[in-house]
């Protein structure tokens, strides 16, 4: 089955074909950074107008791409929830309008479902059962994973998610959007033995996780210590190193309490490359397998909508002729 996946649950439109036996054929993904980037934020209206704008010129470049035609498509994936629901709208009237058209099925995707089997699209993909973390800027997650659609998350923040904190942290500390990304790249100058952070709820049982009060100590950390370069860079190393620290403890933990020796990572906080060597040797040393998409599948993208798509259209499960969206979808409610 020849499947065309389409991503617009915030402020990157992502196009993709994916076909079974194959993988994937072609993809784009267009992020909206730059128009964000002077509200210091994503601007939910901008953000649809701009998917409306993209949208089909990628899908036209996606299909030449793969040297194929609307003909040749044998069902349609968008992204259902949750995420901004103008953006939403704007994939899913896309999605259902392209399988009436061309006459086959179409179905609405869960955003975080995609993300969660995003490895599945590398060559080496992880076998089922296994834990993931499940972290970008809007959610923390560990979820026990037995199978597709077999999901219970064990695990979520409390406040703010880890992609939030360093965003909100980043603008603590004077730095652009998105301040994730420009918060690591600040932090690899740092000195990690001049500021010590709390790792928040590491040092009592469960799996959940709190960043806001991470958040209020970087300002007060700030607001108590002179605003130049080197400074700066120190704390954001410190607060980058609590984050890392704290998420893989919290996987240290998951994968004991479960059983499971694999572990994958998904979601945007996923490309830090701290976080990936912190992982990596956490595993190494308890001897569990870990699992990355490819670094630009970590960021929300038209593959991973695609093949999980895929994946529920062979299954016989596909969405009438309504259209639908939730702008909060639980993942264990799937």
């Amino acid at each position: 089955m020849r499947v065309l996946g389409i991503e617009t649950s915030c402020d990157e439109t992502g196009i993709a074909i994916y076909e079974s036996g194959r993988g994937l054929l072609a993809h784009t993904i267009y992020s909206q950074t730059d128009i964000h980037a002077q509200w210091g934020g994503v601007v939910p209206e901008l953000a649809s107008r701009d998917h409306v704008r993209k949208a089909i010129p990628l899908m036209t470049e996606v299909l030449a791409e793969a040297n194929l035609s609307g003909k040749d498509i044998d069902g349609v994936a968008y992204t259902k929830g949750p995420g901004l629901v103008g953006a939403l709208l704007t994939g899913a009237m896309l999605g259902r309008t392209l399988g009436l058209v061309w006459g086959v099925p179409a179905i609405g995707v869960h955003h975080l479902e995609g993300h969660l089997l995003a490895p599945f699209l590398e060559p080496d993909p992880p076998t089922f059962p296994f834990v993931a973390l499940l972290v970008s800027g809007g959610h923390t997650e560990l979820v026990k994973v037995e199978g597709i659609g077999r999901y219970e998350i064990i695990g979520d923040t409390l406040d703010d998610a880890a992609g939030e904190a360093f965003d909100k942290t980043a603008k603590l500390l004077g730095l652009g959007y998105p301040g994730g990304a420009a918060l690591a790249k600040l932090a690899e100058r740092g000195n990690p033995e001049r500021f010590h952070f709390p790792r928040p709820m590491v040092d009592r049982p469960g799996l959940d996780f709190s960043f806001s009060g991470l958040k209020t100590f970087a300002l007060h950390t700030i607001e108590a210590n002179e605003k130049d370069d080197k400074t700066r860079a120190d704390i954001a190393r410190a607060f980058e190193m609590a984050v890392v620290e704290t998420l893989v403890i919290k996987c240290r933990r998951a994968l004991k309490e479960t059983g499971f020796s694999s572990l994958v990572i998904a979601g945007g906080v996923g490309a830090n490359a701290a976080l990936r060597h912190g992982l990596h040797e956490m595993c190494k040393k308890h001897e569990a397998s870990l699992y990355f998409p490819r670094m630009e599948f970590c960021t929300d993208n038209g593959a991973m909508i695609a093949y999980v798509g895929c994946q529920r259209l062979m299954a016989g499960v596909s969405d009438d002729l309504s259209v639908e969206v939730y702008p909060r979808w639980a993942l264990d409610k799937l």
